[in-house]
C-alpha cells in the first residue's frame, strides 16, 4: 500500500479485523477422502501386519531355528514397541505435525518390512519386529487424530470412521488369508515383503493428499521426564504381561516388574498434574466418554484375542486345517465385518446413537464366542463354524462406534494425544488378551491331558475356557457402556 493511502487511512478497529478476516477454508471434499484413503492404507498395513505374521509361526520357526518360548518373540518384540510409544508419538504429532509423523513412521515400517523379509536370523528378525513396532506407533498414532480434523460434520465424520474402522477390523481377518496363502505359495518371508509396494504407495500418495500442519511446537508440550517415565512404565507393563506364560503371575519377575511399572506410570501422572507443559494433559481423561470408550476397547480387545488368535490355533492344531485353509475358513468373519461396517454401521449411528449400536455390535460379538464354547472337537463347518464367522460382524457395527465415541472429546490441539491414547488401550488390551487367555488356555489343556484326555479333547477344553472368559470380558464391556459411556455431542 502507497504510505500517503495507508496514512490517511482509517485505523481499523477489532470488529472490523474480524469482519475482514477470511474464514478458514475446509479441505475440498475430494482432498478429503483421498486423505481417507491414505490414512486408511496404513492402517491396513500395520493390522495386516499384526495379524499376517499368526499363520506364518510354524514356518518361521522351522526355517530360522526359534526355540518354543523365543518364537513368542516375532509377536512380543512387536507389541511391546507398538504398545509402549503410541502415547508419545501421539503426543509429539500435536507438537512437530501430525503429517511429518505419519509420513515417518510410514517409512520406518517399510524400511523395517524389508528387514524382517531378509532376516536370516532369530535376533535379526526380533529386532526388525521392534522397528516395525516403533514405525506403527508413529504412524498409527496421528491417524485418527487427522481423520478428525478433516471430517468435522457429524455425517462425514461418521462414514469416515467406519470406512476407517472396516479396514482395522477386516483387515485383522484378512491377513489370516493372506498369510495362510502367501505361505503355502511362496514361503513366509513374503508376509512382510507384501508391506514394501503398500508402503511406498502410501509415502506418495500421503505427501499431496495429507492436510499440512506445522504443529504447536516443542515448547507447547515438551515434557522430557514425562516422556521417559510414560515410555518406561508401558514398556515395563507390557514386558511383564506377554512374559506371564513363562514365569507365571505370581512370580518375582511379574510381580516385581508389574509393581515397577505402576510405580513409573503414577510418577508419570502426578509430572503431568504439576508440569506446566505436560507431555498428556490430563483434561482429555475428564471426559467421561473418552475415558469409558477407552476401558471398553481395552475388555472388547483382550477378549477377542480369543477368537483371532486361538480359534486359529485350533483350526490347525485340532481340526487339522493348513495355513490357506485356515485362513478361508475365517474368510467370511472379515466379509461380514466389512459389509457391515461399510454398509449399515453409518446409518445406524446416526439414527440410534453410538452407544445404542456398540452395545448391539457387543452382544452379537458375545453371542459367536459363547457358540465357540460348545465347539466339538471334530467339528462341522457349515453348523459349528460358519454361524460364529457370521456373528463377527459385531465387531463392524461395534468398531466405528466405539472409535467416534473415543475420539468424541478431542480438540484440535489435543487429536494426535486422542489417537494415541485411543490405540494405546487397544494395544495394552490386545497383550492382556494374550496374557490372560492362552494361559488359561494351556492350564486347562494341562489338567485335562494330565486327566487321560486325548490331545484333541485337552485342546478343545483348554480353547473353551479362553472363549467363556472372552464372553465374561465382552459382557462386562457392555456392562461399562450402558452405565458409562453417553452420546457425544453433536457438533
Amino acid at each position: 500500500m502507497p504510505a500517503t493511502l495507508q496514512a490517511s487511512a482509517p485505523a481499523p478497529t477489532a470488529a472490523d479485523a474480524t469482519a475482514a478476516a477470511p474464514a478458514p477454508r475446509a479441505p475440498r471434499l475430494r482432498s478429503r477422502w483421498t486423505a481417507l484413503a491414505v490414512l486408511s492404507t496404513g492402517m491396513l498395513m500395520t493390522v495386516l501386519d499384526g495379524s499376517i505374521v499368526t499363520v506364518a509361526m510354524p514356518a518361521v520357526q522351522n526355517d530360522l531355528g526359534f526355540t518354543p518360548a523365543g518364537l513368542s518373540w516375532v509377536v512380543n518384540a512387536y507389541l511391546i514397541a507398538f504398545g509402549s510409544l503410541l502415547l508419545l508419538a501421539g503426543r509429539l504429532g500435536d507438537l512437530i505435525g501430525r503429517k511429518r509423523m505419519f509420513l515417518a513412521g510410514t517409512a520406518v515400517f517399510t524400511a523395517a518390512s524389508l528387514l524382517a523379509g531378509l532376516a536370516g536370523s532369530p535376533a535379526l528378525l526380533i529386532a526388525a519386529r521392534f522397528l516395525q513396532g516403533l514405525g506403527s506407533a508413529m504412524a498409527s498414532s496421528v491417524s485418527l487424530g487427522i481423520l478428525v480434523t478433516l471430517f468435522t460434520g457429524t455425517r462425514d465424520r461418521t462414514r469416515a470412521i467406519a470406512v476407517f474402522s472396516f479396514t482395522g477390523a477386516a483387515g485383522a481377518s484378512l491377513g489370516q488369508v493372506l498369510g495362510g496363502v502367501l505361505t503355502d505359495a511362496l514361503d513366509w518371508h513374503w508376509i512382510f515383503f507384501i508391506n514394501l509396494p503398500i508402503g511406498i504407495a502410501a509415502l506418495l500418495a500421503a505427501l499431496p493428499a495429507l492436510p499440512r500442519d506445522r504443529g504447536l511446537g516443542l515448547r507447547a508440550g515438551a515434557d522430557a521426564l514425562g516422556a521417559v517415565l510414560v515410555t518406561a512404565g508401558l514398556m515395563t507393563g507390557i514386558y511383564a504381561v506377554v512374559t506371564v506364560e513363562t514365569y507365571g503371575w505370581t512370580s518375582a519377575h511379574t510381580l516385581g516388574l508389574g509393581g515397577l511399572s505402576l510405580a513409573l506410570l503414577t510418577a508419570f501422572t502426578v509430572r503431568q498434574a504439576k508440569a506446566r507443559v505436560p507431555l498428556m494433559p490430563l483434561r482429555i481423561l475428564r471426559s467421561r466418554t473418552v475415558a469409558g470408550a477407552n476401558l471398553v476397547q481395552m475388555l472388547m480387545v483382550a477378549a477377542l484375542f480369543s477368537f483371532q488368535i486361538l480359534l486359529a490355533l485350533h483350526l490347525q492344531r485340532v481340526q487339522g486345517y493348513g495355513a490357506a485353509e485356515t485362513g478361508l475358513a475365517m474368510l467370511p468373519a472379515a466379509l461380514s465385518i466389512g459389509a457391515v461396517s461399510l454398509g449399515v454401521s453409518a446409518r445406524l449411528n446416526a439414527r440410534f446413537g453410538e452407544r445404542a449400536v456398540l452395545l448391539a455390535g457387543l452382544g452379537l460379538l458375545t453371542a459367536g464366542l459363547g457358540l465357540l464354547t460348545r465347539l466339538p472337537v471334530h467339528a462341522d463347518y457349515v453348523t459349528d463354524l460358519l454361524p460364529v464367522m457370521l456373528l463377527a460382524s459385531g465387531f463392524g457395527l461395534a468398531l466405528p462406534a466405539l472409535t467416534a465415541l473415543g475420539m468424541s472429546g478431542a480438540d484440535e490441539r489435543d487429536a494426535g494425544l486422542a489417537s494415541g491414547l485411543f490405540n494405546t488401550t487397544q494395544q495394552i488390551g490386545m497383550a492382556l488378551g494374550v496374557a490372560v487367555l492362552s494361559t488359561v488356555a494351556a492350564s486347562r489343556t494341562g489338567s485335562l491331558t494330565a486327566a487321560g484326555r486325548t490331545p484333541a479333547e485337552s485342546l478343545t477344553g483348554g480353547h473353551h475356557l479362553a472363549f467363556a472368559l472372552g464372553a465374561a470380558l465382552l459382557l462386562t464391556a457392555g456392562a461399562v457402556t450402558a452405565t458409562v459411556l453417553r452420546r457425544p455431542r453433536t457438533p
